[in-house]
């Protein structure tokens, strides 16, 4: 045995050769580490990369970490358009199962929908209960969702300060004649599918298309202004065969308040889904208990009453009110036959809520869908196949027509006026623009609160244009309140389709400005001549029939030209 003797320093110092040694093997081991794992970080960025180049689509993570939702089980299959193929031969008689079942009150904390013992139906999905009711606090108050999940964005406020600098960007934008453009190419291409077996319903629609579609020329009928519209003897000739043909069968499924209560949105930026429903489940006209006998099949539901039940605060979710009418789907088409022999393209609903869109996108998008928010392009409004509803205030339920009119022509002093929230991207801009800049345009925030909004109407009814600028979605009451008010509407909302969009000529009798356009809005409206400007203004007057709620409906009435927008696609999509 060699035993070493050293000195306090040497061993001091040989001690210390030890350690650094050692330590800078570990160092050395490291940074071999440290490379090892940005050698495997740079070819898992080369693989990803290869993988976007490889699929065109851009499902990388799908196809790497596939993953599969829950699904909803259920007694029964129910059919889309895109599932309906030519087989007639699968047809059972089903009239056996056509008693109604009246529709009963939805009690707090109950389920979603309950199904009746008669129906043989078993969803897996736990049980919605009811949400706090939200409160409508003023004419724009309106969240919107933006994708089918629900998320909310993040709103321009009236005190946030990049909204006055920001610009409006516009992306294919597309313009009135574009739209006609479109409308005649998606019903030439985009048709419902042909029904899994025929009906007598089938024959008299492509009767009624066929006389429409040779409709004998007649523009000198003195109850329509032909200038109006696309082609008023097509439009008298359609009209004149819904009142002669038409049947609208609606279920009696449905809990209140979400289903069967007009009751409860008579009043409002909502109110149109309301009277409508109130009106077509009085019609003795048009409604059959026979439902063999309908041509179109009535979802009577109030999307703003769903959101009001249903929908929680701040959950930045609409997945439980997606679920609510997809149970109810499941129940109708299980317990009828009518659903799944046209994948749903005979059945619609009328629906006034932003949110509307989103949440019938996934499961009922087949449905002729009669929305206030018709955004051709980013919410998928499909023209020719859904129906753009007009977004109307009500103030009094008992008197609609209350303060209708304005001033004449010669005595309205204002060239332009707007007032309002400052909700969504472009009226923060309209007012950074022109407020207080030009005294010939009223252009304000909110004014300020009067009885009845007496002075938001006396502007409306002294102004000679009245601007409808979108706030968060691409509708407005406004539109349908200049009319009201005998004022020229100015409509600054991109891709909105407007109402009866399919029959009125807009063009006649509106003018439509691109949101980049608002520098030059008083350019654009002073350099309309004022012998145009009459003429627009008289027609304003003339389509106002067509804007108005009766308490009883009358001919050529808002209800009638709604119910006659859905009668009109239902036969322009029907298959020969």
């Amino acid at each position: 045995m060699v035993v070493w003797f050293c000195g306090r320093s040497s061993c001091f110092n040989h001690h210390l050769y030890n350690r650094i040694f050692t330590m800078g093997h570990e160092f050395q081991y490291l940074l071999e580490t440290k490379r090892f794992v940005w050698l495997v970080a740079l070819v898992f960025a080369i693989f990803m990369m290869f993988q976007y180049f490889q699929f065109p689509n851009g499902y990388v993570v799908s196809s790497l970490f596939p993953v599969s939702d829950g699904q909803i089980v259920a007694n029964t299959t129910r059919f889309h358009a895109s599932d309906i193929s030519n087989i007639s031969s699968l047809h059972n008689n089903t009239s056996n199962a056509l008693s109604p079942i009246s529709a009963t009150h939805l009690p707090q904390n109950s389920p979603a929908l309950t199904p009746t013992a008669a129906v043989n139906i078993t969803l897996s999905a736990p049980t919605i209960p009811l949400g706090p009711v939200a409160s409508e606090s003023d004419r724009d108050v309106s969240t919107s969702v933006k994708d089918f999940n629900g998320l909310q964005k993040n709103p321009v406020r009236s005190d946030d300060k990049s909204s006055a600098t920001k610009d409006v960007i516009t992306e294919d934008v597309v313009t009135i004649s574009e739209m006609h453009d479109m409308l005649v190419h998606n019903r030439a291409s985009s048709r419902s599918m042909k029904p899994r077996w025929s009906s007598a319903v089938d024959k008299e629609l492509l009767d009624a298309k066929f006389q429409i579609e040779n409709a004998h020329v007649n523009e000198n009928d003195p109850t329509l202004y032909a200038p109006l519209f696309v082609n008023v003897s097509r439009f008298k000739r359609s009209y004149e065969l819904m009142e002669k043909t038409l049947k609208v069968y609606i279920y009696k499924e449905g809990a209140k308040p979400i289903f069967h209560e007009p009751q409860a949105v008579q009043k409002g930026i909502y109110a149109s889904e309301g009277w409508f429903m109130k009106n077509m489940k009085a019609s003795q006209q048009f409604v059959t208990k026979k439902p063999k006998q309908a041509h179109l099949f009535y979802l009577p539901f109030s999307s703003r009453m769903l959101e009001e039940k249903l929908f929680v605060p701040d959950s930045h979710s609409h997945n439980n009110l997606v679920q609510y009418l997809k149970n109810y789907l499941d129940l109708i088409a299980g317990k009828y036959s009518f659903w799944n022999r046209t994948g749903g393209s005979d059945h619609f609903f009328v629906a006034c809520h932003d949110w509307t869109p989103s949440i019938t996108k996934k499961h009922m998008n087949t449905c002729i869908r009669a929305m206030c928010n018709s955004d051709i392009k980013k919410e998928g409004f499909t023209l020719g196949k859904d129906v753009p509803l007009p977004e109307t205030l009500i103030s009094s339920p008992k008197n609609p027509l209350r303060e209708y009119g304005g001033k004449p022509a010669s005595e309205r002093s204002t060239l332009a006026f707007f007032a309002g929230r400052m909700h969504g991207d472009v009226r923060p801009i309209l007012l950074q623009h022109w407020q207080n800049k030009d005294p010939d345009m009223k252009i304000f925030g909110k004014l300020p609160k009067s009885k009845h909004n007496i002075n938001y109407i006396n502007y409306m009814k002294s102004s000679k244009y009245c601007i409808c600028a979108k706030g968060y979605e691409v509708n407005s009451p406004r539109v349908v309140e200049a009319i009201f008010y005998d004022c020229v509407p100015v409509i600054i909302s991109d891709n909105f389709v407007p109402p009866f969009f399919e029959v009125l000529n807009w063009e006649s009798f509106a003018v439509f400005v691109k949101e980049k356009d608002i520098p030059n809005l008083k350019k654009i409206l002073v350099s309309i001549p004022e012998s145009r400007y009459l003429v627009m203004q008289e027609r304003v007057k003339k389509v106002q029939e067509h804007f108005f709620w009766h308490v009883k409906p009358i001919k050529y009435d808002i209800f009638h030209m709604i119910l006659h927008s859905i009668w009109y696609t239902r036969v322009f999509r029907t298959l020969e």
